[in-house]
């Protein structure tokens, strides 16, 4: 692992992005350009001081998850991506299955969401990386979980939707596995998530003997979020370019008690996100 190299490409990545280059508000005067050291620290998921060690030449081999969660915190690009891992001494991943760099452009997009939650994730469920608003809805921050697995094994992931919705919530996540992991028979993470599921919820093997299969596609949703109360939101699922990646974007009618309640997310939401007071 090359300390130096790394602590120079890292510097060199947070000071040429704004802070609107990644959906935050400028904030006070800043005396250095770039981020903040603890805004990308925010961003990748990790503490401040692990974050400021690595920039220090003294931090510890960051993890191959670290690694892509800093690739997204400073938009590299796929090259530059793998030019972080290689200092580190660690192989790039490489295209065989669903890929878990989330190229700039789309997250340009979503950091230009700022007052609908959106989201990037593969097609059988893994986030990649979310807004702030995103965050607000689940509960759930920063990427590394899949929605799938959260729904079948998780209560606080059911409880977010009504009772009634739940049934259907799970034929849906149930289906479009099936479509996935029949377009993709040599991928091996859906496969192994398939299996997971299989051995650990009833639900799951039960549905997944039914055989049902679709492709996830436009929606509308109720979420019960124990702040703003019921909301009633149309979900779109964009497909990116041959990456087996979505971005999914929820949407209230304006004009609908769901749209005011959803824009008092967004305070509510936006809150923790504002940025620290502190050196650049």
């Amino acid at each position: 692992m090359d300390r130096t190299e790394l602590a120079d490409f890292l510097r060199r990545g947070r000071a040429r992005l704004e802070p609107s280059d990644v959906g935050l508000a400028a904030g006070s005067r800043r005396r250095t350009p770039g981020l903040r050291r603890e805004e990308v620290a925010a961003l990748a998921g990790m503490s401040v001081d692990y974050y400021t060690r690595l920039e220090q030449s003294r931090g510890p081999r960051p993890s191959r998850q670290m690694l892509g969660a800093l690739a997204r915190a400073l938009r590299l690009t796929g090259d530059e991506r793998d030019h972080l891992f290689h200092l580190t001494g660690e192989e790039p991943p490489r295209a065989t299955s669903a890929s878990p760099h989330v190229r700039p452009g789309l997250l340009l997009i979503l950091d230009r969401l700022h007052d609908a939650p959106a989201q990037v994730m593969t097609d059988y469920g893994d986030v990649l990386a979310q807004n702030a608003m995103a965050a607000a809805l689940t509960g759930e921050a920063g990427p590394g979980r899949n929605v799938v697995r959260r729904f079948f094994t998780d209560p606080s992931s059911r409880a977010l939707f009504p009772p009634e919705d739940r049934p259907g919530h799970a034929r849906s996540h149930v289906a479009n596995l099936r479509a996935v992991t029949a377009a993709r028979p040599t991928d091996p993470a859906p496969a192994a998530l398939v299996a997971e599921l299989r051995s650990t919820s009833r639900e799951f093997a039960d549905l997944w003997k039914s055989h049902e299969v679709a492709v996830r596609r436009s929606a509308t949703k109720r979420f019960l979020h124990p702040a703003v109360g019921l909301l009633e939101l149309d979900c779109e699922f964009l497909t990116g370019s041959g990456d087996h990646q979505l971005l999914v974007v929820h949407t209230a009618r304006p004009g609908t008690e769901s749209h005011e309640r959803l824009r008092l997310l967004r305070v509510i939401g936006l809150q923790d996100m504002a940025p620290a007071a502190g050196h650049g």
